[in-house]
C-alpha cells in the first residue's frame, strides 16, 4: 500500500465515520427508538426509519461494488425506500440499526486495508476510493436529515452530547 493510497484511506475512513464533520454516524443512531424512528414529520418526506433503510440499502450496492461482485440494480430508485414508514418492532429496528452500523464497519475496513485506486470490474471508471467516497457522502447526507428530525422531535442531542467530539 503507498503512503498516498494509505493517507486517503485514513482520510476516508474519517468522513465514513463521521468523524470531524459531524458527530459520529454510530452516536446518532442507537438510541432511536422504534417509535421515534417511525414518525412522519409534515415537512419530510421520510421517517428516520425510511432514511436508515433506504442509506443502508446503497451502502450494501455499493460495497457488492467495491468487494467485486455485480449487484442488481433497481429497475427504480423508488426501491430503496422502504414503503412502510415505521419499523415492525423495535427488536426489528435495533437489527436494521446495527445491520447499517456493520456496513459501516466493513467500509472502515476496506479503506484501512485494500489498494484503493483499483478499479471495479463491473462499475467501468469507478474505484474503490469512490464508491468509499460515495458512501461517506451519501450517508453523510442523510444523517443531517435524521439529526434535523430528532431535533423536530425534540429527540436532541443523544446520549453523550451532540457535536463532534
Amino acid at each position: 500500500m503507498t503512503d498516498a493510497n494509505q493517507l486517503f484511506g485514513q482520510a476516508l475512513v474519517k468522513s465514513l465515520v463521521g468523524e470531524r464533520g459531524h458527530i459520529r454516524i454510530a452516536r446518532a443512531l442507537p438510541d432511536i427508538s422504534a417509535e421515534l424512528a417511525g414518525r412522519k414529520h409534515e415537512h419530510m418526506p421520510y421517517s428516520i426509519y425510511q432514511l436508515v433503510k433506504h442509506m443502508h440499502y446503497w451502502q450494501q450496492f455499493m460495497l457488492e461494488h467495491v468487494e467485486g461482485r455485480k449487484p442488481q440494480l433497481p429497475t427504480n430508485v423508488m426501491e430503496s425506500w422502504p414503503d412502510n414508514p415505521a419499523p415492525l418492532d423495535e427488536a426489528t429496528w435495533k437489527a436494521d440499526i446495527q445491520a447499517f452500523l456493520d456496513g459501516v464497519d466493513q467500509a472502515v475496513t476496506i479503506a484501512e486495508t485494500a489498494q484503493l485506486d483499483d478499479p471495479l470490474p463491473y462499475f467501468p471508471g469507478e474505484t474503490k476510493a469512490g464508491l468509499l467516497r460515495n458512501i461517506a457522502s451519501h450517508n453523510s447526507y442523510h444523517l443531517g436529515e435524521i439529526v434535523l428530525l430528532r431535533r423536530f422531535y425534540g429527540a436532541w442531542p443523544p446520549p453523550g452530547g451532540g457535536f463532534p467530539a
